[in-house]
């Protein structure tokens, strides 16, 4: 199976993907989860990985028998991975603002001045809500970490509040999974629950955004 077409069945069948590597490969899944989960909290490039899903579909994973899989195991695995990729991100965006304005990631991100600035600015208004808040929202998990690194947030205060988002995020939805996955009602309309998860999830980016088009239509009046 080649690298895309990989790809696109994680994302577009997380569940199946998944069960079928547990059936093929076992307890190699620990090293998958992890690697999908650093990958996608880490890497400002890898945004559209699985996160939410990926946690729910683990804990129903570990909740069968049959699959031989440890909850808390998957759960310390997976925050540990989220810690790493995080810090990863945060000191990526932390180089990058001391090289200053003009800067570039991977050729794409240009830093410039106004955003350091503003992301600064940012953090320090909302800076401890931002943090735990962004852990569950689909691709702002992912930029969150390295806009703090660009913002020069004090390592001490993201640090703190960044374990106990990870803490949450981790261990609410894997255990959702864990705990429900068995009803027969979860299993008949698991790609509904997922769906609603990521909803949910992106709901907040949705509100910031109206809310901007809103004041933003309201300041041309």
């Amino acid at each position: 199976m080649e690298i895309l077409e990989i790809f696109k069945e994680l994302l577009t069948n997380t569940k199946g993907f998944l069960e079928m590597f547990v059936a093929q490969h076992g307890l190699l899944i620990y090293a998958l989860l992890f690697l999908i989960v650093f990958c996608e909290t880490g890497l400002v490039v890898l945004p559209l990985l699985p996160g939410d899903s990926l946690l729910f579909t683990a804990g129903v994973l570990a909740g069968n028998p049959a699959n031989n899989l440890n909850v808390v195991l998957i759960i310390i695995l997976l925050i540990t991975a989220a810690l790493m990729g995080d810090n990863t991100n945060y000191f990526i965006g932390k180089f990058l603002a001391k090289k200053g304005e003009g800067a570039k990631l991977f050729g794409i991100f240009t830093i410039k001045k106004e955003y350091i600035d503003k992301t600064h600015l940012f953090y320090e208004k909302h800076g401890t809500l931002a943090i735990v808040v962004a852990r569950f929202v689909p691709i702002v998990r992912t930029f969150a970490p390295f806009v703090a690194g660009v913002g020069s947030m004090k390592y001490s205060k993201y640090l703190t509040y960044c374990v106990i988002g990870a803490i949450l995020w981790v261990g609410v939805i894997t255990l959702a999974g864990y705990f429900l996955g068995s009803y027969p009602w979860v299993q008949k309309n698991f790609e509904k629950i997922v769906l609603g998860i990521v909803f949910v999830s992106v709901l907040p980016v949705a509100f910031g955004i109206l809310k901007s088009f809103l004041v933003g239509n309201k300041k041309e009046i």
